[in-house]
């Protein structure tokens, strides 16, 4: 019991003890937190203070600025409208000497108008007068010349269009001489140029052929028994065997030379072989068409190899080589067509322009001539559908189209190909006419220029070439021989057909003759 009392006042005193140790130390540490917030007072007044300082002090440097840059302000106002009160005052003054130079010019215009009005009154016063006075001269010129003012209106039109016509006339002539001399000087060195390049050999071939004999006992022979064999030969050929008294020969007579051709190669088999009976005659003739088959064949291809064209479809290299068979005045159709082809190569070169092309509408320009005898139509109408039908390009069918002038060449080709046929045909010795056709020819050229009014007298020389037209004196003058010339040569051109170009000659000669007593 002591002990436990002894503990339990122990615990006590210890209880005690700590209680008073902790109040202890809460009384220190407030004094010293009094202590440091009395301090921290001190401190917060302080800064206050120094606060309050400093806002004063920025309050009067912000008032300070604020009153520099009012002031500021205001002075660029004042400069700025100072500025404005000057530009005002210089536009006013600007403005009123504008309106003082305006109100003298007012003034001047004024008094210009009213000049002008002056004058007005004055022109029309004298143009009252002047037409008084055009009309007063109008009547005397009128009882002078005899002539109304309609008549003479008339006569002044009248003789300006004569002088017009001899001014058209005038330049048409000197315009046409001078392009008439550049287009000689270059066409002829071309033509000259072409010819000189190419000169080929002509074919003149007749109607007629001869076969010689070995001797004239051949002559029965081929006539045969009671004329079966002549007979025989004639009607499987086509042809007329002419025997006459002309020694050791036979005349084959005939329009168609492959018809001459097929009858000369029969009877020169016959003639070799001996055997001239109706059998053998008829397989002979069959064996030589043949061979004047493969020979239309050669020649056609020798005439492409000739030129250096290629591609032509088989049918027409046919049809070429028939024309070895074909004359036209004499001259032989292939040789000519070969010949315009070479032509017209060396003046399409000369020209620029295509010469392929232009050596094959050279040599197909007369293809229509290997069927004239079997079809109707001329041989350009038939030059033109055989073109047609083998695809030929549309520049060639043109060209053999207007090679003869039947219609106006449109392509460089088409006009090349009419020269080179002209001059092809146009060589001497080229191609012949008949005497009758000859003569015809030129009664017909006379004819075409006695058929104008104002010609006295025609006569055609130069072989046709030239035709020389006196004309009255009294009833063409200068001027209207212009018109003339190209009327007479429209009317040649459409009426007839030569081979190169006709001179057309006009003569206009006045004489006065006159005696001295």
């Amino acid at each position: 019991m002591p002990v436990i009392l002894g503990i339990i006042i122990a615990i006590v005193t210890l209880i005690i003890g700590a209680a008073g140790g902790i109040f202890a130390g809460i009384k220190y540490r407030k004094k010293i937190a009094e202590a440091e917030i009395g301090s921290a007072e001190v401190e917060a007044k302080r800064i206050v203070d120094e606060a309050v300082k400093n806002a004063e002090t920025k309050k009067k440097e912000a008032l300070i600025e604020a009153k520099e840059d009012i002031i500021k302000i205001k002075n660029e106002a004042e400069r700025e409208l100072k500025e404005r009160r000057n530009e005002v005052s210089r536009l006013e003054r600007r403005i009123a000497q504008k309106e003082e130079t305006l109100d003298k010019k007012t003034e001047a215009i004024d008094k210009k108008d009213e000049a002008m009005n002056k004058k007005i009154s004055e022109l029309s016063e004298r143009e009252s007068e002047v037409v008084k006075k055009i009309e007063r001269q109008d009547v005397v010129l009128q009882e002078i010349s005899g002539y109304t003012k309609d008549q003479a209106k008339e006569m002044i039109i009248e003789k300006l269009q004569d002088e017009m016509k001899h001014e058209t006339a005038r330049k048409i002539v000197e315009f046409e001489q001078h392009f008439k001399d550049e287009a000689d000087k270059r066409a002829k060195n071309i033509l000259a140029l072409a010819i000189q390049r190419f000169a080929s050999d002509y074919v003149s071939e007749v109607t007629v052929s001869a076969v010689p004999l070995p001797n004239d006992e051949m002559k029965g022979r081929i006539i045969g028994r009671e004329g079966r064999n002549i007979r025989t030969i004639e009607t499987l050929t086509g042809v007329d065997l002419i025997i006459d008294d002309t020694p050791e020969a036979i005349t084959l007579s005939s329009h168609d030379p492959v018809r001459r051709e097929v009858a000369r190669l029969t009877l020169e088999k016959l003639i070799v072989d001996g055997r001239i009976h109706p059998a053998r005659i008829e397989e002979t003739v069959a064996k030589s068409r043949r061979e004047v088959e493969n020979i239309i064949k050669q020649e056609g291809e020798r005439a492409t190899f000739e030129t250096g064209l290629h591609g032509i479809n088989p049918e027409l290299v046919k049809l070429l080589g028939r024309l070895k068979y074909r004359t036209s005045y004499g001259q032989n159709v292939l040789a000519h067509s070969i010949e315009v082809a070479h032509l017209s190569g060396i003046m399409a070169a000369e020209l620029g322009a295509d010469v392929n092309m232009a050596k094959r509408a050279g040599l197909l320009h007369d293809i229509g001539k290997a069927l004239t005898h079997e079809m109707e139509g001329s041989h350009i109408q038939l030059g033109i559908d055989i073109a047609k039908k083998y695809k030929e390009n549309k520049d060639i069918i043109h060209a053999i189209e207007a090679h003869h002038g039947d219609i106006e060449p449109q392509t460089v080709i088409a006009i090349i190909v009419q020269a080179a046929d002209a001059i092809s045909g146009a060589r001497p010795g080229a191609r012949r006419e008949n005497l009758e056709n000859y003569i015809k020819r030129l009664e017909k050229l006379e004819e075409i220029a006695n058929s104008f009014q104002g010609i006295e007298k025609s006569y055609a020389i130069q072989a046709g070439r030239e035709i020389r037209i006196i004309v009255n004196p009294e009833a063409i003058n200068d001027d209207n021989m212009v018109f003339l010339a190209r009327d007479i040569v429209k009317k040649i051109e459409s009426e007839l057909e030569y081979p190169g170009q006709i001179k057309i000659h006009l003569v206009r000669e006045s004489r006065i003759i006159d005696y001295a007593k």
